[in-house]
Formats: C-alpha cells, sequence, structure tokens
C-alpha cells in the first residue's frame, strides 16, 4: 500500500509543476468603438427642418430665412398665415355717462398708436395738412375711402378707392398716391347691375377688409356692399336672415384659424353668434352657417355697474367690431361702461382703457406688418391687397 501512495504523491507534484510552468491565457483584444458620426445643419431632413422653424418667434424665423437658399424655402413654408401684430390705431374718447346723458365725449382726439408690447415700434400718424381730404374727389355723395393696393413695399406708393353714390348706382373713384401725393384720380363707370334704393347716408363711411375683398356695412340692412378689388366690381352680398330681418347688428370679419370670411352679432343682448360663410346648401341661411354660438348673460354681468334689466342693457350694449388682426376678438361698447375686448376662446373679457383714463374709440384699426415679407412671397401676377 506504501509504494502506491508514493506513486501518486510524485504524480501530483508532477501535474502541479507543469501547471505551474505554463502560462496563463491572455484575455480577448477588445474590438475598438466606432467613431461617433457628427450631425451637422445640413443633416436636417426637410421634415424636422419645418419643425423646428414654424416655432420660431416671426423675427427669428426672417433671420434664419437669410441663412441660405434651402432654409429660404423652408422658412416660406412655415410663414404664419395671420401677419404679425404690431398694435392698434384709435381716437381716444373720454368715457361717457351712463343712460341718460350722452353716449360720448363730442372732443375730437388726435388718433393714437397703442403698442402691442415694449418690442413693438413706435407709431405716429402726422399727415401732412389736406393730405387727407385729397383722397376724395369732389361729388355730392362721398361714402368713404378704402386703401386699395399697395403699390411699393416701403416707400408711401400705394392705390386707393373711393365709393360714391352717381344716380342711385355705385361708382368707384381710384386715386393713385405716389410718395405720398394725390396724383391722380380715375373714375370708373357705373355699376350698372347695383342699385342703392335708400338713402345713400345710411352706408357706414369706413369698410372692413376681409378675406379678399371690401365691405360697407349699410344700417338696418339684410345686405352688405361688396367690392372685388381685383375687378373693381360692386355686389349686395345678403347676411343670415336671423339676423339682418331681425335689425340686429352685425360684423363682417375673419375666422382667428384660417381667414375665411365670418360675421358676428349679439343677439337679444345674451348670445354671441359667430356664422361663417359657404355652410350646406340644404340647411344654410343664405349662404351662411353658425359655427358657434357663446352666451354672455354670465359675461357681462361681470361689467361693474351694468344693468341686469335685460331692456336696459339691449340699451347700453352692442357689438362694435371683430379684430381685424384675427386674435379672435370682439370688441365691445357699452353706453357709459367702457370699452372692452372679449376673446371668443378664453372667454376673457378685457376693459380698454389708457393711463390718463380715456377709452379707446371706434374704431379699432389693427396694424400689422406687411405679410408675407417681399423676399418670402410667392411668386404672383396679382396686386397685394391690404
Amino acid at each position: 500500500m506504501a509504494p502506491q501512495s508514493s506513486c501518486r504523491g510524485r504524480e501530483d507534484q508532477t501535474l502541479a509543476s507543469s501547471a505551474a510552468a505554463s502560462p496563463s491565457p491572455r484575455p480577448p483584444a477588445l474590438a475598438p468603438a466606432p467613431a461617433l458620426e457628427t450631425t451637422t445643419v445640413a443633416d436636417l431632413t426637410d421634415l424636422v427642418l419645418h419643425a423646428i422653424l414654424v416655432r420660431l418667434a416671426p423675427a427669428d424665423l426672417l433671420r434664419a430665412a437669410l441663412a441660405c437658399h434651402r432654409w429660404r424655402r423652408a422658412a416660406v413654408r412655415a410663414l404664419p398665415r395671420v401677419p404679425p401684430l404690431l398694435g392698434y390705431f384709435f381716437h381716444p374718447k373720454g368715457p361717457s355717462q351712463p343712460p341718460p346723458m350722452p353716449t360720448s365725449d363730442k372732443t375730437h382726439h388726435p388718433a393714437v398708436f397703442v403698442p402691442l408690447d415694449a418690442a413693438s415700434p413706435r407709431i405716429s400718424l402726422d399727415v401732412t395738412p389736406g393730405a387727407a381730404s385729397s383722397l376724395s374727389p369732389s361729388r355730392t355723395c362721398v361714402i368713404g375711402v378704402a386703401v386699395l393696393a399697395r403699390a411699393h413695399p416701403s416707400r408711401l406708393t400705394f392705390d386707393a378707392v373711393c365709393l360714391t353714390v352717381d344716380g342711385a348706382r355705385p361708382r368707384a373713384w381710384v386715386a393713385s398716391v405716389r410718395d405720398g401725393t394725390c396724383a391722380s384720380w380715375r373714375a370708373l363707370p357705373r355699376a350698372e347691375g347695383v342699385v342703392v334704393d335708400f338713402d345713400p347716408w345710411w352706408f357706414e363711411s369706413r369698410c372692413v377688409h376681409a378675406a379678399g375683398n371690401i365691405y360697407w356695412h349699410i344700417c338696418n340692412s339684410s345686405r352688405v356692399l361688396q367690392l372685388d378689388p381685383r375687378t373693381l366690381e360692386f355686389s349686395f352680398m345678403p347676411v343670415p336672415a336671423a339676423l339682418g330681418d331681425g335689425f340686429n347688428k352685425y360684423r363682417v370679419g375673419e375666422t382667428p384659424e384660417d381667414g375665411r370670411l365670418c360675421m358676428a352679432s349679439i343677439v337679444d343682448e345674451e348670445r354671441l353668434q359667430i356664422w361663417v360663410r359657404g355652410g350646406e346648401p340644404r340647411w344654410s341661411d343664405r349662404g351662411w352657417w353658425m359655427e358657434r354660438e357663446i352666451c354672455m348673460t354670465k359675461v357681462l354681468d361681470t361689467v361693474p355697474g351694468l344693468p341686469k334689466d335685460r331692456m336696459m342693457r339691449m340699451l347700453c350694449t352692442w357689438l362694435s367690431d371683430m379684430d381685424y388682426a384675427r386674435t379672435g376678438k370682439v370688441f365691445i361698447t357699452t353706453w357709459g361702461y367702457g370699452r372692452y375686448s372679449f376673446h371668443l376662446e378664453t372667454g376673457k373679457l378685457e376693459r380698454l382703457v389708457m393711463k390718463d383714463g380715456k377709452e379707446h374709440g371706434v374704431p379699432i384699426y389693427a396694424y400689422t406688418l406687411a405679410w408675407p415679407p417681399e423676399f418670402l412671397a410667392a411668386p404672383t401676377n396679382c396686386s397685394t391687397f391690404w
């Protein structure tokens, strides 16, 4: 038994010594890490670039459009549909007293510009004496003047149209203003297909630019006068029977989302209705359909001092305008209780008053940038209309 044990001991020593003499295997070498690819601005796809540009403010978007031709093309597609708003022009007026006092202060205050924010430019309306009166022909029944087309992107050069009534027919006079001076007048033929069968003084002197056309409201009427700036042809456009036949005051404007022709009215002093042109024929009202209706009772209850009686509220409250800047606001005027703006989406009612206590007068003109900028405008053969 002893020799067998001794043999096993020598065998174990031999295996141990041979294992110690053999070198240990080396770990496998790691593969080199791949080089990281650097992404540059040029690698942005058109879809990603568009998603970035649409989130920029208008001023930053214009700067980005100057980077290169590709970014300029992308900026054209990312331009906002609504022109950037800079502020509002209006004639201030003193606060009026509640009924039965006169509705407003008769003092004429010069027009002022209220910028939208601190970054907006300060603008004035310093017009040469007599310049405004030169924009009207010497006719006996002049309704009003409207800017027709912009003839130059930077200089004070434009065309204007003056609405007159000549022998119960509307006639357009076109003025060409060059560098601030009225160069010439051009009288167009009378509109033979349109008859003014009422007193022309029922026309409102100011017009409304909406959806590419120019409109004049007619007091207590179920239609408005429409002028196509491209053809300079007049026509009457009917308003919804629910508004015109009930002698409700309505205002023409544009929808904030897509600029469609619309009409706003406060019915029974409780419901604000928005009508859009082009509804389904089977259920439209003279080509209009009511898109929304907002109850104004609780909103008007927040006006300090406004009577709760329905007849008194009907006497003291009316819709004065829609915001031309397509902000989704309408302007509401009261007799002795202030001037307000009402946002259709948020339901916020905000009083329009200046620091010196004067109220915003009627009308309120929105001042926007000429949009789109000339170097980003799509090529077209038509004039640029305001």
